[in-house]
């Protein structure tokens, strides 16, 4: 049992399955099933065409868009692109693991074909020359890139409000945010706009939308992926995650875009792991698939200041684990709370140091002035938005002499605190849980003049980063808000490089839960048919 001071509550179980009791489904739906499988097995049937799946979602795409407003930019190849898949599959030839696959990339992710401004003004209709090698790898493996999504500007942010173009809505609920920076991709995958999408996390910035629009995000370990070609916010934080609808598409998304790179020196050498052979069907699980797994449930995640029907989701989750296996104890991490302000201090000053480029003469739209101090700071003032502004000035400060030893210094020495917990942790734990978010999705603007109270929301997820570690976010249940339910995310932490690990528990634990369809009401009905 969970060893804690209050006794959680538990569920009934039917066999080993999970029933969510915060939901509205009147049947109980089938398990996610890998959208990505499903379709190389129907076109290579020739049971559908690659044509006729492109039109399908972008139709979806043109219904649903004027009310989300997921994408910044929707490719016009995306046909032409398909057409080429059925004349492989007409002649015969190989197709790639990603053939067909329509997949969102979030707009600080370079693609050489179609714009990249980071969700900025200042880099408004700028084409990089290249493909991110993460872009690069899927378009090898025959992946369609649908188009860019919407992101709070350069990743300041954790709601998509920040986008200096367009504020993405949430699909469970369009008054409410889809959380961010990836919430252009988080929404896209939510409302099937595309297959799967890539997002970058730095401080949550996968993992927080996707708890909050109920799909699979992926944060892997620092180094699993290549950055080159994702704009930098915080070099030693940043990284390219995976969003899916299933845990099985995450993972092979994952496996496509991972390995070593030439172009990025922080690129890991570690051999990729065939991810795809974690995921065991739901009919060839027995009743204790996860028996002898050691879970630990930070304790600091559950307690003041966290939404208590997120605090009973989780709850739900960690009793769910322990009937399909698992032995669960509470763990404490005692540098948790420190790790908010120390990622805001390194994140903030690098972020200082990376954007210095965007002066109107490297990179950026150029104002016309007499002088080059004023064409810099007249070219900066007009292309960054508020947030960024203040993130470059808050990390400028703690970087400055009289403060460096104050601030920044004392933050990187907060960060060995913290990952010293976590191994400390995971050496008694093989994986780790907490929610995502301290609460739901939240209502649009309702956070956007309160940065403080926005910047306490990436508690849960910023320690992660820190650390360098992996993390899986599935959604477990539902909070009922006032109009309708919204979903829950729980967050599994690993040992560096054991994506692995945390792909066969996420897998086992979706498909044997009961009752939940993370299928929002803005396509449910259109889906169901």
């Amino acid at each position: 049992m969970l060893s804690s001071v209050q006794t959680p509550r538990l569920l009934r179980f039917q066999s080993f399955s999970l029933k969510c009791l915060h939901t509205h489904p009147t049947t109980t739906p089938p398990p996610p099933h890998s959208q990505i499988l499903t379709i190389r097995k129907s076109l290579l049937s020739r049971e559908i065409s690659a044509v006729d799946l492109a039109g399908t979602f972008l139709n979806r795409l043109r219904n649903t868009e004027p009310h989300l407003k997921s994408f910044l930019y929707v490719s016009d190849v995306v046909l032409k692109e398909a057409e080429e898949i059925d004349r492989k599959i007409a002649e015969n030839e190989e197709l790639g693991p990603l053939a067909g696959v329509l997949v969102g990339v979030k707009d600080n992710i370079c693609t050489s074909d179609m714009p990249s401004t980071a969700g900025s003004k200042i880099l408004e209709n700028y084409r990089p020359p290249f493909d991110a090698t993460a872009v690069g790898k899927m378009k090898k493996c025959g992946a369609i890139v649908i188009g860019k999504t919407n992101m709070d500007e350069f990743g300041m942010g954790s709601t998509t409000e920040g986008s200096g173009y367009q504020v993405t809505a949430n699909p469970w609920d369009l008054s409410r945010v889809p959380g961010g920076s990836s919430g252009g991709s988080a929404a896209a995958v939510s409302a099937r706009q595309c297959m799967v999408s890539l997002g970058s996390d730095t401080g949550g910035s996968v993992r927080q939308p996707a708890s909050f629009c109920g799909v699979v995000g992926l944060k892997p370990t620092y180094g699993r992926v290549s950055r080159y070609g994702l704009v930098a916010y915080a070099s030693s934080l940043d990284v390219i995650g995976c969003f899916g609808s299933s845990v099985a598409d995450a993972g092979i998304l994952l496996h496509a875009i991972s390995g070593h790179d030439k172009f990025d020196a922080t690129s890991s050498k570690k051999e990729v792991p065939d991810f795809a052979s974690q995921f065991t069907a739901r009919d060839h699980l027995d009743s204790k698939p996860l028996k002898g797994l050691r879970v630990g449930l930070i304790r600091e995640t559950i307690e003041d200041g966290v939404d208590p029907d997120v605090i009973s989701s989780i709850r739900d989750a960690a009793s769910h684990l322990e009937e399909l296996g698992c032995t669960v104890t509470e763990v404490s991490l005692p540098s948790f709370s420190l790790g908010l302000p120390a990622y805001y201090i390194l994140a903030s000053s690098e972020s200082s140091s990376n954007l210095s480029r965007y002066d109107g003469i490297r990179y950026g739209k150029q104002v016309f002035a007499d002088e080059l101090n004023s064409l810099y700071g007249e070219s900066r003032a007009g292309g960054l938005g508020s947030e960024v502004k203040m993130r470059i000035l808050m990390g400028t400060y703690a970087l400055s002499a009289g403060y460096y030893d104050a601030y920044y210094k004392r933050a990187q020495q907060v960060r060995t605190l913290v990952r010293e917990s976590f191994r400390a942790a995971l050496d008694e734990n093989d994986i780790l849980i907490s929610p995502a978010a301290p609460s739901a999705a939240y209502k649009i603007g309702e956070k956007k003049n309160d940065p403080l109270s926005m910047y306490a929301g990436d508690i849960m997820t910023v320690n992660v980063n820190l650390a360098g570690l992996p993390a899986l976010v599935l959604p477990c249940g539902f909070v009922n808000s006032s109009s309708v339910a919204l979903p829950v995310g729980v967050q599994m932490i690993s040992a560096a490089f054991e994506e692995e690990k945390l792909l066969k528990v996420g897998h086992i634990f979706e498909q044997t839960l009961q009752g939940c369809s993370f299928i929002p009401p803005l396509v449910a009905d259109e889906l169901a048919c």
